[in-house]
């Protein structure tokens, strides 16, 4: 959700974009022209994914340091409890602190490639993770000063802007999951631990959405629930996405992509799915939408503009 300072347009719906840190260094240049074009859309925050174990756990920092210095959009960084001890993960969410990022997104994270069991470490629980972010700011000093020009040595002190902190929500159930209430327990633990708004895994259907938030809601889950949605513009990234996700294959999607021989017409296929299925979440009660932009802006302003979100994209 956007920081507590934003002031927004009753008639906006808010959206939001997730990048992934580049690479290599020579990926840098087109990601951060990438940041420049969503960031001009006007969405409510960027986030950028985290490495398990770390492993780009210093180019994420560089992306949301480059969105915080270069454009007015709130970064958002991702947190994992795979691979990180409790003293590990505090110095990450200090390093983030410090570089004025106040929005997290606290995941459980899924285990390596080629590994069946993530390492947990200290952290077995992202409402665990959500409870460290809280508890390191809180070590923090409780204000801030802003230093006052002509008047060397003075400052003006205001109030420390609390974190936000986003945590993931599946609506099909977690592929991990035992039992079919699992998910929305494991959301109202984390509410309670201190997260302020919820994520969700992708879907594909609108249904999927509005009946985990009338779930989630009959049991006490208050806090907003964002719909992440992914345009699927290819067979093997469909593919891919639900060996991840374990999601059901969705049919009609799938042979639309199969049949269709052009990769132009299968991301038009892809950009009308995720436009579709954005305009009836929002016209469902959705409090926003969050798009996975695999670092590539056309596609996913296509899509905003395609659900009457954003203005037409000029050529």
């Amino acid at each position: 959700m956007p920081p507590e300072s934003a002031t927004l347009d009753s008639s906006r719906v808010p959206f939001s974009f997730e990048l992934y840190p580049p690479r290599s260094a020579s990926g840098e240049d087109a990601l951060h022209e990438t940041i420049r074009r969503l960031a001009d859309a006007g969405p409510d925050f960027i986030s950028v994914t985290y490495g398990a174990g770390g492993s780009t756990g210093g180019r994420s920092l560089e992306v949301l340091r480059f969105i915080r210095e270069n454009t007015y959009v709130e970064p958002l960084a991702h947190l994992t409890c795979v691979g990180n001890t409790y003293a590990g993960a505090a110095a990450l969410i200090r390093e983030f602190l410090d570089a004025g990022i106040l929005s997290f997104l606290a995941l459980r994270g899924d285990p390596p490639a080629g590994q069946t069991e993530p390492f947990l470490g200290d952290l077995e629980t992202s409402a665990q993770l959500v409870q460290l972010i809280g508890r390191v700011q809180a070590e923090c000093a409780p204000y801030e000063e802003t230093p006052i020009p002509g008047l060397p040595g003075a400052a003006r002190i205001t109030s420390r802007r609390h974190v936000n902190i986003a945590v993931a929500a599946f609506p099909k159930g977690h592929p991990r999951a035992t039992h079919r209430t699992q998910d929305v327990e494991a959301l109202l633990a984390k509410q309670a631990a201190g997260a302020t708004f919820a994520i969700t895994q992708l879907f594909f259907h609108p249904d999927d959405y509005s009946a985990f938030v009338e779930r989630a809601r009959a049991a006490g889950v208050t806090i907003p629930i964002l719909p992440g949605i992914m345009p699927i513009t290819s067979p093997a990234r469909l593919a891919r996405v639900l060996e991840l996700t374990g999601e059901d294959l969705p049919s009609e999607l799938a042979i639309a992509l199969e049949i269709e021989p052009t990769a132009e017409g299968r991301r038009e296929i892809g950009i009308e799915w995720a436009a579709r299925l954005t305009r009836e979440v929002v016209a469902a009660g959705a409090p926003g939408v969050h798009l996975y932009a695999f670092n590539q802006h056309d596609t996913v302003l296509t899509v905003l503009a395609e659900a009457g979100l954003l203005p037409a994209l000029r050529s």
